[in-house]
């Protein structure tokens, strides 16, 4: 167990990013405080424990009603773990994955009305002729716990493609119980303008109904066989999906290239920019295509990171922690830490990381019903994090 106290003010404007590497542009914000905010520091004493250090490269994890937790490893396996690090076994019925380059087993969720009819939902990457496409899969858990029943992949982001990147594959429900979806662009230069393509399910936030189906009061795209669940479109890579505990409001981070990870706050129809306008370069140096960062009708992200920390899965905290109080709290990948964002007004005014001592890459966080953080890494730790 790790106790963390407080070693320094809080407040933003009295220190310095927590960024202390060069970005890998001059590119300029579009606004005052779009990147390298100040950095703020938690005051609450808290602690944190490794729950388990046994999975086997975790991508997903969701608090059961009982305070356990179900969990998926991105070969292909779904497991519950109890509440003190106990692995259950693997849960069968489970589609086959590909689990390739960034493929595999990713997200999940449980459906709003679990506790009474078991359903769970979860996307992985899987190989159908002409490639792989992002897929999304639901089934009942079965009374035993040991399997799901009746499966069914319920929604295919087409076109299917060879390669084995950017499967986006965050899922979770909003509030009004439509079922969202992240996909990517699946990387490869021949397929990135896919993501302003809206004929195209890849670099796409999809919604659904809870049978695969467009959910209704999608946003209707103009153009030419713009696809109905399509909800927004111009992502690189979405692994970061969250809801805000008090508006309802849907946030996404995604990476970007060498530079320009990106927090958004997405509304419905609109067109996140990628890749048009990026504050990243291609990672041999050269531009993003003109090698611009604003374009009218393009969305800004309310935040963005240069150097990247590959944010992957996050949430918002409502818990026992005053200050965390609807705070945004992100597992970065490359970063190897806990991004802890303050956001006031739609605006970031503070960041702080945690656990970057643990030089762990941080695939998923979520908040136990316990009120703790939990996060799981790909090196198979399961962190829980809590007031003192």
């Amino acid at each position: 167990m790790m106790s963390c106290e407080p070693n320094s003010p809080s407040n933003p404007s009295s220190v310095v990013s927590v960024e202390t590497n060069p970005p890998n542009t001059n590119y300029t914000p579009a606004f005052e405080g779009q990147t390298r905010i100040g950095a703020v520091v938690t005051q609450t004493p808290y602690e944190v424990n490794v729950i388990t250090s046994d999975l086997q490269s975790p991508w997903g994890i969701v608090p059961l009603p009982d305070g356990r937790f179900l969990v998926t490893e991105k070969a292909g396996k779904m497991r519950i773990i109890s509440t003190s690090g106990t692995l259950g076994e693997a849960i069968t019925g489970i589609p086959p994955v590909n689990s390739n380059g960034q493929g595999g087993l990713l997200s999940l969720c449980l459906d709003p009305s679990f506790t009474t009819n078991k359903m769970i939902y979860w996307a992985f990457s899987e190989a159908i002729t002409g490639g792989n496409v992002t897929s999304l899969a639901k089934g009942k858990l079965s009374a035993d716990e040991k399997s799901l029943e009746n499966v069914t992949v319920i929604y295919r982001a087409m076109p299917a493609y060879s390669g084995t990147l950017h499967y986006g594959g965050r899922v979770l429900f909003a509030k009004d119980g439509s079922l969202l979806l992240s996909t990517g662009e699946r990387s490869d230069l021949v397929t990135r303008p896919q993501a302003q393509d809206i004929n195209s399910g890849l670099g796409k936030i999809i919604r659904l109904s809870t049978d695969g189906a467009p959910a209704l009061g999608n946003p209707v795209i103009p153009g030419d066989n713009s696809r109905p669940e399509i909800y927004s479109y111009g992502h690189r890579n979405v692994q970061g999906l969250a809801i805000h505990p008090v508006t309802g409001e849907l946030w996404e981070n995604e990476f970007g290239p060498k530079g320009g990870d990106e927090l958004n706050k997405i509304e419905a129809g609109k067109n996140y920019g990628w890749p048009i306008i990026t504050y990243g370069i291609e990672y041999s140096g050269g531009k993003v295509g003109e090698g611009i960062q604003q374009k009218a009708g393009l969305e800004q992200p309310v935040y963005y990171w240069d150097p990247v920390i590959s944010p992957s899965g996050m949430t918002f905290y409502d818990g026992g922690v005053a200050e965390w109080k609807n705070n945004l709290f992100i597992a970065a990948l490359s970063g190897k830490h806990i991004c802890r964002l303050v956001i006031e007004n739609n605006k970031v005014t503070g960041e702080e990381r945690l656990l970057s001592g643990e030089n762990q890459r941080f695939r998923d966080i979520t908040q136990g019903i316990d009120g703790a953080l939990y996060a799981v890494t790909d090196e198979g730790r399961m962190y829980r994090i809590r007031k003192k």
